[in-house]
């Protein structure tokens, strides 16, 4: 395992992924807000969905120089979307919200962990 992302395009790749993540959700379009309220999430903490966003989009970058920081974020993006997966199951909110851009940025950031530190 490394400390440092190898090829840093899988980083780049998934911090590009969050960018256009947070930029939609600043003022959430149509397909968001669906997700957001389809899983009940209280729209008085839709905020710190932005500043957990954030928070990954600047340890991704951030970890392209500094030994462990895009880890330490790209765990935390899986552990961000595995928690996702699961207010979707508990809600049963299973659209293509879910199955798309869900589970696809789930695989996404397992692949770039996979891909970036691990092979």
């Amino acid at each position: 395992m490394t400390l440092l992302p190898d090829p840093q395009w899988s980083s780049l790749l998934l911090a590009g992924a969050v960018l256009v993540d947070l930029l939609l959700s600043l003022k959430p379009v149509a397909f968001i807000r669906d997700c957001l309220d389809g899983v009940r999430f209280p729209r008085d903490w839709w905020w710190t969905l932005l500043v957990i966003k954030s928070m990954a989009l600047v340890g991704l970058l951030t970890g392209l120089v500094v030994p462990g920081v895009g880890l330490a974020a790209n765990v935390g993006v899986v552990a961000y979307f595995c928690c996702a997966a699961v207010a979707h199951l508990r809600a049963g909110f299973l659209n293509s919200t879910f199955w798309i851009n869900c589970l696809g940025f789930l695989v996404l950031a397992v692949a770039t962990l996979l891909v970036g530190f691990v092979v």
